[in-house]
């Protein structure tokens, strides 16, 4: 039902308002105050800020979602003057906190942003009630403002005031990384749909490490959200980021957490994690047993002169060996790929190109680089993307003396998702 003012109505102004020693704002029938949900640090098993947002209540104290009274106050025209008075607020509240040293999160309206005053007005606040701007970090939405010059430029000058920007809900539509080079935030959090689509497809939760590895050589903290079980809380540690927040830990409140609040649960889901690792190293293990086993023959056999069809027909032989290959001691492969029955998959057919590799420089791949370091030794890779058919792959390699110098002698070993 849209709601519509009769004739005359004054619509009620946005006004301070106290509920104890806590701030509120008072807007009509509505009680709109803050809460603080902690962001934990994962190495430091502790709070080390709160994200500040908004509840409401009505003339009965019942819940109302706050949605609701900034429709009402945008219909009405209010929308600016109360979110002024929401972020006073936040400012307001966090200062009753017993604390000096967590940050206070605040998510900034894209509007706001580009106002040329709002740190200005920000940094009046803050004097007043004697917050440095290096307590506050400013999580501006990854949508926002698009690449211009001009907001660029306001955030830049609000992290010379001294607050910290955070770039919110990377991941979500049309992320890119370019976003983070532009911008350049002190911490990235990463959108809640890329960590739901991670615990529902194997796959994509073994990218996520690589994608906190990269915003972290870019020079950015990263934090995980959303994270409401123990399997998205393991996902993010296993992820390595830097923190965690969500209902997994601690919700929303009007007071600050105790200061170990999180210890015991970061202990348990780091012994979690380790039996979560452990187990997953010796299914992986007990699936690598006779590639390793069958590599180590074929090298054996190659030393001694065999050809490498010859002396890896039993490699050749298991389920999911792609091809093996040899490569010299400059990392240069000696002859063509060996296949399995000599056939070529469908898939293969499409990267033809790619397909025929003698003579071609595999120097820079870690199953060379890593043989090379321990002759004798069975190195196996990290799943990674196979240039001759692009799906995914492990390498196992080995380095031995032959009567040409030293070879490495390699398996190309299939490694689909499940």
């Amino acid at each position: 039902m849209i709601d519509i003012d009769p004739p005359g109505f004054q619509p009620p102004r946005p006004i301070a308002g106290e509920d104890g020693n806590r701030r509120t704002v008072l807007y009509g029938d509505y009680t709109v105050f803050s809460v603080f949900q902690p962001v934990f640090s994962v190495s430091h098993r502790r709070a080390i800020g709160y994200h500040a947002s908004l509840r409401a209540r009505d003339a009965q104290g019942d819940p109302v979602p706050s949605h609701e009274v900034f429709t009402q106050a945008a219909r009405r025209g209010d929308l600016l003057e109360l979110g002024r008075l929401a972020e006073s607020l936040h400012l307001g509240n966090f200062q009753v906190f017993d604390s000096r040293d967590e940050w206070l999160f605040l998510s900034l309206h894209p509007a706001a942003l580009l106002d040329t005053v709002y740190g200005d007005v920000l940094l009046t606040n803050l004097k007043t009630l004697g917050l440095s701007p290096q307590r506050v970090v400013l999580e501006v939405p990854e949508q926002a403002g698009g690449d211009t010059p001009r907001f660029g430029a306001i955030v830049e000058s609000l992290r010379k005031a001294g607050f910290l920007i955070a770039l919110g809900g990377f991941g979500a539509k049309h992320s890119n990384i370019d976003r983070v080079w532009h911008l350049h935030p002190d911490i990235v959090t990463l959108d809640r749909g890329i960590l739901a689509q991670a615990s529902e497809h194997s796959y994509l939760e073994r990218v996520l490490p690589g994608l906190v590895s990269l915003l972290h050589e870019s020079g950015q903290l990263v934090l995980m959200g959303g994270l409401s079980t123990e399997r998205e809380a393991l996902i993010a540690l296993e992820c390595n980021v830097d923190f965690v927040q969500g209902q997994y830990f601690a919700g929303p409140g009007i007071d600050p957490v105790e200061p170990l609040a999180a210890a015991v649960c970061m202990d348990q889901l780091s012994d979690a994690l380790q039996l979560r690792v452990a187990e997953r190293e010796r299914t992986l293990a007990a699936r690598l047993a006779p590639y390793v086993a069958a590599l180590e023959l074929a090298s054996e056999l190659a030393a001694n002169g065999q050809s490498i069809a010859q002396a890896a027909g039993e490699l050749l032989a298991l389920p999911d060996t792609a091809r093996c290959f040899l490569l010299d001691a400059a990392g240069r492969q000696v002859g063509d790929n060996v296949l399995p029955g000599g056939d070529v998959s469908p898939r293969a057919k499409r990267f033809r190109p790619l397909l025929h590799s003698e003579g071609a420089s595999w120097a820079r791949r870690p199953y060379f680089i890593e043989a090379m370091r321990a002759p004798g030794q069975t190195h196996i890779t990290a799943p990674y993307l196979s240039i001759n058919e692009a799906h995914l792959c492990v390498t196992a390699s080995i380095a031995a003396p032959t009567a040409h110098g030293m070879q490495v002698l390699c398996v190309d070993i299939n490694w689909q998702a499940s």
